[in-house]
């Protein structure tokens, strides 16, 4: 699950052919990992039986808006989180944890944040929403391609030329310095171990 970043003119990107073929922001891409995107509570918490499910919630609606104008980048992400529950005598109020992690290159965490937010219900309500918010900074350098980069890739080619149908991707110096400037804004539930377990086997 994925949602777009901001874009903006001038920055450049590849989709695998030869000089400029679409816009690129440094602004991250915004996606949800997989596993992460909803949440289970038991009562009593060590079960695993479906009749014990308490409270079952989903993160939605993620969206980024990208301020990319200073030496940082700043991304806020902002999400729903809509919540069931089983038993709906009286009112409650459940605390659910969430984070957002900044990840380089595809692999490499730079950066995480853990917040919460709370989902309330009011008596005899199974359902229930709540909006949530989260943001993080790169570093516009970063997440610029160096000048020798961006040469190889906007330069003009004629047909004829030698190296005319040679994706200048397939030079590993351009790849990896492509990957080491594309950022990933990801969220998600903050999930123990069992609950990864449980969102993976079911």
């Amino acid at each position: 699950m994925l949602a777009g970043g901001c874009a903006k003119s001038g920055d450049i990107s590849l989709d695998g052919g030869v000089g400029i073929t679409a816009v690129r922001s440094a602004c991250p891409v915004v996606g949800v990992p997989a596993g992460t995107g909803d949440i289970t509570l038991f009562d009593p918490p060590a079960s695993r039986d479906a009749s014990a499910i308490d409270v079952t919630a989903v993160m939605t609606n993620v969206r980024a808006t990208c301020a990319d104008n200073s030496s940082d980048v700043v991304s806020t992400v902002t999400f729903d989180v809509r919540a069931r529950r089983t038993r709906t005598d009286g009112p409650r109020e459940v605390t659910l944890p969430y984070f957002i992690t900044i990840v380089r290159g595809g692999t490499q965490v730079v950066a995480k944040r853990v917040g919460a937010v709370a989902v309330r219900f009011e008596p005899g309500q199974a359902l229930a929403s709540v909006s949530g918010q989260a943001s993080a900074n790169i570093n516009r350098a970063a997440a610029t391609l160096p000048d020798s980069v961006r040469n190889q890739l906007t330069r003009k080619r004629k047909a004829g030329d030698e190296d005319a149908a040679v994706d200048p991707l397939s030079t590993p110096e351009v790849r990896q310095a492509v990957l080491a400037a594309s950022f990933e804004a990801l969220v998600g539930f903050q999930l123990t171990q069992d609950q990864l377990r449980y969102n993976a086997q079911r």
